[in-house]
């Protein structure tokens, strides 16, 4: 076969792996590699007759990846692709990895907002990826009729390989509707009201544990004035409690510090997966990288060991694991071992439970001393409800008494949801598609919703959907929008999710952030630190899949008041 016929047989290799390609993608894994470097192997070898086998090699892999490549980049820029009708810029069209960059510089909540106030309310953000900021659309995407979770779920796990088979019972990672429906029906047992009143316990302790250890710093300075990282303070306790409430008590970081690096290692083992949930193929690579799969490992170990333990101890009080299990095991998976369960979801309820709360509580904690006149009425209204020299205990019932405590919370909420961009969805595996609206996206296509870009949409909040002000949920209390024009469109707010895959400690997470703000709110007077520049706060957040934040130096004076 002459040197011409051996190239020509190349490039139909690069074509035809195209081909192969594009029936399979996102969800490729090691098999691409293979094709990869045995497919041009047969034009080498005939390549071999004309010229040196140290030529003919490269040169055969050099025109299949060109091939390849090329074929690859002009279908997704052509008026050919499923997806071609949606704008977006043609980096996005051209691969995932543009995706990965804008991730890693922590920057990504930034870029999908431009890009929807760029392109509009449906932006393709990927050669196969649209990101949507549509209210009307979430029930089609993320309702009871909607999608099932997309790829960047499927391989999220910080558990080894060994451990693998207990993803059949991680929340998390289920992209089957009817096993997520299973699975999470034990967990929404586990947060009914009996079960949160178990928890509401725990978190209290912890968060007057807090108050304690703020109050003492106050003591020990000459001037009376305590100055924190009160952003790592909230760190601490969020992980404090979680670790109670998964593994019956684990973690002392409010008490010992991050002695052991343990937060370092959680806020590290979350950034390698936030990457691969771009590329999810590229995950079984990343795990076994050296360096880069490190962080995940010790934390997976960290949370196989304790589960272990967990699952043996006995039972001295009801916390997360123990309604979980019990729910679980009645129900629907009769005569197992509670184990796989509670180490599936042990990393689940760490990262979902600490990192993404502790976050919303920093943000709303900056918004309060970023605003003087709302931190100073909702300290009036706090008062008014515990009277500084009367013995009231705190509960959750009261919140219903406090709409500008609610406000407050709900209005930090909007402007820093904790998973601010990356609430992905794709059409059921086998369906062929799914209609959304008026949009037909076939199977294969992964739509994402962008919490953060969607709750600064002026459609849906206005006036001023940059500005912090918590008094749009006051005047448009049970409406939309006011006579007067002001929106505040609860049906666009979603910052647990939505639909049957939100966040199902919602109701949790919401009295955790109401309680911490209310104590530190009664017990201290607070501003930013001497120095500190507020402008830093907003400046160093950063998008990986959960928002990730700096410091917040506050300087606290307690408050003169009846201690319970």
């Amino acid at each position: 076969m002459s040197c011409r016929n051996a190239l020509a047989c190349d490039v139909l290799g690069g074509l035809v792996a195209h081909i192969w390609f594009n029936k399979h993608e996102p969800e490729v894994s090691w098999s691409l590699f293979t094709i990869i470097a045995l497919a041009p192997a047969p034009s080498a070898w005939l390549l071999c007759d004309h010229i040196s086998a140290l030529q003919a090699i490269p040169l055969a892999y050099v025109v299949f990846l060109t091939t390849l490549f090329t074929s690859i980049s002009i279908y997704r820029i052509s008026p050919f692709h499923p997806l071609a009708e949606y704008p977006g810029p043609l980096l996005c069209k051209l691969t995932q990895f543009w995706n990965v960059w804008m991730m890693w510089g922590g920057k990504q909540h930034i870029y999908r907002l431009w890009l929807h106030q760029t392109y509009g309310p449906i932006v393709r953000i990927g050669p196969n990826e649209l990101s949507i900021v549509d209210k009307e659309l979430l029930p089609s995407i993320l309702g009871p009729q909607g999608m099932p979770k997309g790829p960047l779920n499927a391989d999220k796990r910080l558990t080894p390989a060994s451990e693998k088979h207990k993803d059949d019972y991680s929340l998390q990672g289920c992209r089957d509707s009817q096993r997520h429906a299973k699975l999470r029906k034990a967990w929404s047992k586990a947060f009914t009201n009996s079960p949160i009143k178990d928890y509401e316990e725990l978190m209290l302790q912890r968060a007057l544990q807090l108050i304690d250890i703020f109050d003492k710093f106050c003591r020990e300075r000459p001037d009376g004035i305590g100055r924190v990282d009160i952003s790592k303070w909230i760190n601490f306790f969020s992980y404090d409690f979680m670790g109670d409430l998964i593994f019956g008590g684990v973690f002392e970081l409010m008490r010992d510090g991050d002695k052991d690096g343990l937060w370092h290692s959680m806020e590290t083992a979350i950034i390698y997966p936030a990457m691969c949930q771009h590329i999810p193929w590229f995950s079984p690579i990343l795990r076994v990288l050296p360096f880069v799969g490190a962080p995940m490992r010790a934390f997976a170990k960290f949370a196989l060991h304790h589960s272990t333990i967990r699952s043996t101890k006995e039972v001295k009080r009801k916390d997360l694991f123990y309604h979980i299990t019990e729910a679980t095991l009645s129900d629907i998976d009769s005569g197992i071992s509670a184990f796989p369960l509670i180490v599936s979801n042990a990393v689940l309820a760490i990262t979902a439970g600490s990192d993404t709360v502790a976050s919303s509580l920093s943000g709303i904690m900056y918004y309060i001393l970023a605003n003087p006149a709302d931190y100073a009425r909702l300290k009036q209204e706090v008062d008014e409800t515990f009277p500084p020299n009367e013995l009231n205990p705190v509960n959750s019932e009261v919140f219903a008494r406090m709409p500008f405590l609610h406000a407050v919370v709900r209005e930090g909420l909007r402007l820093q949801p904790a998973v601010p961009s990356s609430i992905q969805r794709a059409p059921e595996v086998g369906t062929g598609g799914k209609l959304v609206g008026s949009h037909y996206f076939k199977e294969g296509t992964m739509v994402t919703v962008a919490p953060y870009a969607q709750h600064r949409d002026p459609r849906y909040f206005w006036p001023d959907p940059d500005k912090y002000w918590p008094e749009r949920w006051i005047k448009t209390s049970g409406n939309a929008i006011t006579e007067d024009g002001i929106i505040c469109d609860r049906g666009a707010f979603i910052p647990f999710s939505y639909g049957p895959a939100n966040c199902v400690a919602k109701p949790l997470a919401m009295i955790e952030l109401q309680t911490a703000v209310l104590l530190f709110v009664m017990h201290f007077d607070m501003e930013f630190d001497d120095g500190f520049n507020p402008a830093s706060w907003e400046n160093n957040l950063q998008d990986f899949f959960s928002m990730q934040k700096g410091e917040l130096m506050t300087k606290l004076k307690p408050r003169q008041r009846v201690r319970f």
